[in-house]
Parts: structure tokens; C-alpha cells; sequence
């Protein structure tokens, strides 16, 4: 059962994107997923628990990125580009249109899920620049908490269609350019080194 519930919410996410947030309901998945409306029902209390299962199962995609991987003895720096890879293969497709058609639509929905999501990147955030300050490849004047407001902040700027249309600039580009500049704003002559050494590995732009 839950097997079939993450391919539904994963089916679900992917028509979000694609049609928009405004056109996701119980009705429209189960057309489009081509099984009952009984189904949903069973999995779902109706469009807006719907909605919240989606960004719930989006959040979860996102965490799982530490899951995955052992960052216990990996350098501060790398971390950061692992991952940067991995946001940019799982969230590549995310819009302005899409955030904003949730924001308008399911205002409370969004505001919860963009609360969680700063949340958890805060705290991440926080604890790579003092591993890297700890392990001497970043600046040890850094205001920790600063710094790790500074990233988010850059991050959902990222999203801003006024500074970068996205018919111009894809997210893949525009992130990979913030997290270079973030990466050589807080690190320091040791840290630069290595950084460059990486950015061969991981086939930085």
C-alpha cells in the first residue's frame, strides 16, 4: 500500500508541474493516472489533503538526499556539491509559475510547507558551515547564522520571475551559479583549493 501511495503522490507531482496546481484534485489524478476515484479516496480527505501529501512527499524527497549518503567524514565543501547535484536532478523542473500557482491557491498549504523547508535547510545549513569552519576550508570569522540565512535567502531569490525569467534562465544555471558564488564567498584560501580541485569531479559550469 505504501508503495502505491509514493507512486501515486510521485505521478501527482509531476502532473503539478505540468498542468499547474490550479488543475490538481481527485478527479483530475484519477483520470489522468487512470484508476478509481474510490482509489484516491481511500489515500486522500479530499483535494487540499491531496495537495499537502504532495509538498509532504516533495519535502521528504528532499531529505532523503542526507539519508542517502554519509556526510560523517566527507569535506564540508563536497557536501555542498553532492548536494547541489542531486536538488538540481530532483527539482530541476520547479518553476515561478508553480510556486506561485500554489501560493495563490492554497495559501496556508504553501506558507507550512516553505516553513519546513527553511526549517530544515537552516539547520543543514548551520551545521556545514561549522564542519567546514571546523575542518579549516572555510573563514573562521563567518557569522554562522548569518551565512546559512543568506543561502535561503539567495536560494528562494532564485525563484523571483522578475529577476530571472524563466523562459531566459533555468534553474539547473541559475543555481549553479549561487552556489559557486556562496561557495568562494565563505571559503577560505585552503578551501578555494580544494574547491577547484571538486569542481573538476563534479562537473561544475
Amino acid at each position: 500500500m505504501e508503495d502505491n501511495l509514493r507512486k501515486i503522490l510521485s505521478d501527482a507531482r509531476e502532473l503539478s508541474i505540468k498542468f499547474g496546481f490550479g488543475n490538481i484534485n481527485i478527479d483530475f489524478i484519477a483520470n489522468k493516472l487512470g484508476i478509481s476515484k474510490s482509489e484516491l479516496d481511500a489515500y486522500f480527505k479530499g483535494d487540499a489533503d491531496l495537495i499537502d501529501r504532495i509538498l509532504e512527499s516533495e519535502r521528504n524527497s528532499f531529505k532523503a538526499i542526507f539519508d542517502e549518503n554519509n556526510f560523517e567524514e566527507v569535506n564540508a565543501i563536497e557536501i555542498l556539491m553532492i548536494v547541489s547535484q542531486a536538488l538540481n536532478s530532483r527539482f530541476f523542473d520547479l518553476t515561478p509559475s508553480v510556486t506561485n500557482d500554489l501560493k495563490q491557491l492554497y495559501p496556508e498549504l504553501y506558507q507550512h510547507h516553505l516553513e519546513q523547508r527553511v526549517e530544515f535547510i537552516f539547520d543543514k545549513m548551520k551545521i556545514n558551515i561549522e564542519k567546514g569552519i571546523r575542518q579549516g576550508v572555510y573563514r573562521e570569522d563567518l557569522s554562522i547564522e548569518l551565512m546559512a540565512r543568506l543561502y535561503i535567502s539567495r536560494l528562494y531569490d532564485l525563484h523571483n520571475p522578475d529577476f530571472f525569467p524563466p523562459d531566459r534562465f533555468s534553474f539547473k544555471v541559475l543555481y549553479e551559479v549561487m552556489i559557486d558564488s556562496f561557495i568562494r564567498g565563505i571559503a577560505n584560501e585552503e578551501g578555494l583549493s580544494q574547491y577547484k580541485k571538486l569542481r573538476k569531479v563534479y562537473k561544475m559550469c
